[in-house]
C-alpha cells in the first residue's frame, strides 16, 4: 500500500491530556482519534495493528480447541437478573429500556450471555465441555477513563468461557488457556506475570492474572525472588509475623480487667504512640466499614437482625450492611481482600454519622467492645494480647484488652495488606517479598456454579441424573494490550512495533518520489509484495525529515531509504538499531525479507 492511500496525519505534539507514552503515541501517530471522554476510534494504521493482535489471539485459542462466537453487545436485563448482577454490578452498567419497556444491558462483560445462550442447547454430559470465545465490544461507565485506549469507556475484550462437568474437567480448561495466554504473549512481544489474583465481582473459587510490569500499572505486584511466587497485592499473603511488646517479646496474656483511659487530643495512631509509649505492635485499630451488596449469609450476625435484603433470581444479598473489622495496628486493611471475604461488590469507609451510631464514638476512639455490628477480626490480632484500643466513648482508650475474652469476633479472616519485606507464604520459603507495579493483560476464573446454579443450567449426567455445570471465563484486554505493547517498546522517537503487529513490516521512503529513485522504489516494493511482505511506500511529496520521523514514530520495524546518492544501493534499518546497513538494490528484497522472516520466527518460538 503506498501513503497516499492512506488518511493519516501525526502530530508533532500529543494532546495535553495524554500523560502515558502509549497515549501520547497513539495520538501523535494517528493511530486512535478521540470521539468522546473515553471513547476512541481506531484509525486504518491501529486498526491493522489491532486485526493483527486479534489474529494471534484467535489462532492461539483455536489451536487449544476453543471455537469462536459472538453474542450481541445488548442483551436483555432479565438474564442479569437471573444471575443476580443485576443492581450488585453497580453504575458502571449502562442501562436502557426499549420501546416495549424491557430492560436491556450494553455489555460490561459476558458470563451471563454465554450462560444463558449455551443452556439452551445442553441436554446431556456427552456435550461437555462447552468451550467458546469472543472478541467483542464492551463499554463500563468508568468514573474517570484515562490512558486512552488502555482504560476506556468502551473497549475490546476477548472472553473464554467453558461449561463442564467437574472441577477435573474445568481444571484442564483452564490449564489450556493459561498455556494459550503464554504463547498470545510470546508472539506478541510481552515478558508477563502470571500472578495469583483476586476474584472480584466475578466471583469463583480461584483465577490467574497475566501481568506485565509497568510503571503506570493499577495494579501492585508482591513477588518472591526466592521461589518465584507472585500475587496481586489484593490477593498475596504472608508469613504471620508474631505481635510484639515495646521489648520485641511475644506478648503475654493479661489476667487483669479493662481499663478505661482519658485520652484527650489523642486521635491517630501516632499520638497514642506518644501517649502510651507503645509500639503499634499493641495497638488493636477498629474501623467501621460501609458493606454493598453482600451475598453472605448475615441472618445469624451480631446486630443485623431484621437488616434488609433483597432477591434476584435465586441469591439473596444485603444492599447495606456495616462491619467493624479489626486488625494491628501497624498494618493496613486489604479492601479488595475484606470484599471478597464478605461477599461483596464493594467496601468502603463509613463516615462521621454511620461511625457514630454504629460506634458510639468518631473515629479514633471506635472500639470493639461496645460496637454494634459483626466484627471482622484479621488474623493478626488472634495473638495479641494485653492490648489497646478504643474504648468506644469520645476521649477515651482502653487497655488490657484481651481478644476473645473481652468480645468475640464474627468472622477471623486474612485482611492484611502485603506490602515490601513481608515474609513469603511457601511452605519451606524464607524469601521476603519485593513489589513492583503492573497491567493487567489478561485474567482467567475458575467461576465455579456461581452462575450455572443462579441460572439453573443443567443437564443429565452419565446416571441420568440431573446436574449443575461448573464454568470458567477466560478474558484479554484487547485494547490494554495494544497499549502495553507500545509501552514496552517505544524511544523518544517513537513506537518500536514488534514485527507481529506492526502496522506495516517493512517502510520504503524515497528521498523523492521521482526519476531513478521512483523507479527503484517502486522495483521493490513490488518485490516485496511479491514475496508476501507487508510494505508501505511512502509516496508523499514531503521533505525527507518529515518522511523519516513520520516512519519512526509510527515505528514500522524496517525503514527502507531509497536516495540518488546511494543507487544502486538502498539503505535499510532496522527501528532498534543505532545505524543503516546499504544493501544492493538487486539483493534487498532478498535481504529484507529474510530480516522479516527471523524476526517472526523469534516471536513464534
Amino acid at each position: 500500500m503506498k501513503t497516499s492511500q492512506i488518511h493519516f496525519r501525526t502530530l508533532r505534539e500529543a494532546p495535553a491530556e495524554a500523560v502515558i507514552a502509549s497515549h501520547q503515541l497513539m495520538m501523535r501517530a494517528d493511530l486512535i482519534r478521540k470521539l468522546g471522554n473515553g471513547l476512541y476510534t481506531y484509525m486504518p494504521m491501529g486498526l491493522r495493528s489491532y486485526r493483527k493482535l486479534e489474529s494471534i489471539i484467535k489462532e492461539e485459542l483455536n489451536n487449544s480447541g476453543a471455537m469462536e462466537f459472538k453474542p450481541t453487545v445488548i442483551v436483555p436485563g432479565d438474564i442479569w437478573k437471573e444471575s443476580g448482577r443485576w443492581e450488585t454490578m453497580g453504575q458502571q452498567m449502562l442501562t436502557a429500556k426499549n420501546r416495549g419497556g424491557q430492560d436491556m444491558v450494553v455489555s460490561p462483560t459476558a458470563e451471563e450471555a454465554y450462560t444463558a445462550i449455551c443452556r439452551a442447547g445442553l441436554t446431556s454430559y456427552k456435550q461437555l465441555p462447552i468451550n467458546m470465545y469472543q472478541i467483542n465490544t464492551k463499554y463500563r461507565d468508568e468514573i474517570r477513563p484515562r490512558y486512552g485506549v488502555m482504560r476506556g469507556r468502551e473497549f475490546n475484550m476477548m472472553d473464554g468461557y467453558t461449561l463442564n462437568a467437574d472441577d477435573e474437567s474445568l481444571d484442564e480448561s483452564y490449564q489450556a488457556y493459561a498455556s494459550a495466554y503464554h504463547r498470545i504473549f510470546k508472539r506478541l512481544g510481552l515478558k508477563v506475570i502470571p500472578v495469583k489474583a483476586d476474584t472480584g465481582a466475578m466471583g469463583g473459587s480461584g483465577s490467574e492474572e497475566f501481568m506485565v510490569e509497568s510503571p503506570i500499572g493499577d495494579d501492585t505486584l508482591i513477588l518472591c525472588p526466592e521461589c518465584g511466587y507472585a500475587a496481586n497485592a489484593e490477593k498475596a499473603s504472608c508469613k504471620p509475623d508474631v505481635a510484639v511488646d515495646n521489648d520485641g517479646n511475644p506478648q503475654k496474656k493479661t489476667d487483669l480487667p479493662i481499663e478505661d483511659v482519658a485520652t484527650p487530643n489523642v486521635f491517630s495512631i501516632e499520638d497514642m504512640e506518644k501517649f502510651f509509649g507503645c509500639t503499634p505492635k499493641m495497638f488493636v485499630k477498629a474501623l467501621i466499614y460501609r458493606v454493598i451488596n453482600s451475598t453472605l449469609d448475615l441472618s445469624g450476625a451480631p446486630y443485623c437482625e431484621g437488616l434488609a435484603s433483597k432477591v434476584e433470581g435465586s441469591m439473596k444479598f444485603y444492599p447495606l450492611s456495616y462491619v467493624c473489622v479489626l486488625i494491628r495496628a501497624d498494618l493496613d486493611v486489604n479492601e479488595a481482600k475484606l470484599a471478597g471475604a464478605l461477599k461483596a461488590s464493594e467496601v468502603a469507609l463509613a463516615e462521621g454519622d454511620e461511625i457514630l451510631k454504629i460506634a458510639g464514638a468518631p473515629h479514633g476512639f471506635v472500639g470493639p467492645v461496645t460496637v454494634k455490628c459483626p466484627i471482622v477480626q484479621d488474623l493478626t490480632v488472634n495473638d495479641m494480647h494485653d492490648a489497646i484500643a478504643g474504648s468506644g466513648k469520645e476521649g477515651f482508650h482502653i487497655r488490657h484488652l484481651e481478644p476473645g475474652r473481652d468480645y468475640t469476633p464474627w468472622m477471623n479472616v486474612d485482611v492484611r495488606t502485603v506490602k515490601d519485606g513481608d515474609r513469603c507464604s511457601c511452605p519451606g520459603c524464607n524469601g521476603t517479598y519485593y513489589s513492583t507495579k503492573g497491567n493487567e493483560l489478561g485474567h482467567i476464573f475458575k467461576l465455579g456454579k456461581k452462575y450455572t446454579e443462579s441460572m439453573n443450567v443443567t443437564y443429565l449426567d452419565k446416571n441420568g441424573k440431573a446436574a449443575v455445570t461448573t464454568m470458567g471465563c477466560y478474558g484479554i484486554g484487547v485494547d490494554r494490550v495494544l497499549a502495553s505493547i507500545i509501552e514496552a517498546n517505544h524511544d523518544d522517537m517513537g513506537i518500536q512495533w514488534p514485527m507481529s503487529v506492526a502496522p506495516f513490516q517493512v517502510a520504503i521512503v524515497p528521498i523523492k518520489y521521482k526519476d531513478a529513485m521512483k523507479d527503484a522504489a517502486d522495483r521493490l516494493y513490488g518485490e516485496l509484495r511479491a514475496a508476501g511482505v507487508e510494505v508501505l511506500l511512502d509516496d508523499r511529496d514531503e521533505r525527507p525529515g518529515v518522511k523519516f520521523n513520520d516512519m519512526d514514530l509510527i515505528g514500522f520495524p524496517i525503514r527502507v531509504t531509497v536516495g540518488d546518492k546511494n543507487l544502486p544501493n538502498v539503505e535499510i534499518k532496522l527501528r532498534t538499531a543505532d545505524s543503516p546497513e546499504l544493501v544492493p538494490l538487486d539483493e534487498a528484497a532478498q535481504t529484507i525479507s529474510a530480516m522479516v522472516k527471523s524476526a517472526m520466527d523469534e516471536l513464534d518460538k
